[in-house]
């Protein structure tokens, strides 16, 4: 079938007299579909290259994502396998701590008592003259008594 040019559309137009129509399609049955056939039978390689292209692209990105669950599986798997390690190893720095802690109270709290304690045994001698000063004074006094009557 020849190709039919755009101008091929319009019946040329009459005699000159009354006024009428400009022109009327020449063929009604052949459309913008019969002309455009030729177009999109050019363009149906580069149509199928689009969709292997596409096709190709969403195998690529499919691949990708699977790669991607795949690492991130693995990485929370490593990721919980550490935790456990990790846990145990901040458990033993906070008990070193309160153990250095605490050995430090304690060696401070025997300062504290030794200090204590020497002082106390620095006011011994005192005392203990206090004590007997009273008891020989309670004793005389009630052998004074006891010669009186």
């Amino acid at each position: 079938m020849a190709q039919l040019s755009f101008l091929d559309r319009f019946r040329p137009v009459g005699a000159p007299g009354p006024a009428g129509p400009a022109g009327v399609p020449a063929a009604d049955d052949q459309g913008p579909a019969v002309e455009l056939a030729p177009v999109f039978d050019a363009l149906a390689a580069d149509v199928q290259a689009c969709r292997r292209l596409v096709d190709e692209a969403r195998r690529e990105a499919e691949a990708a994502l699977s790669l991607a669950h795949e690492r991130g599986a693995a990485i929370i798997a490593q990721a919980r396998l550490d935790v456990r390690v990790e846990r145990a190893s901040a458990a033993a720095r906070v008990e070193q701590a309160t153990s250095r802690r605490d050995a430090l109270l304690l060696l401070q709290a025997r300062k504290e008592a030794d200090d204590l304690e020497d002082a106390r045994m620095a006011q011994l001698p005192g005392s203990a003259r206090k004590v007997i000063d009273n008891l020989l004074s309670q004793y005389l006094g009630s052998e004074q008594q006891g010669r009186r009557p």
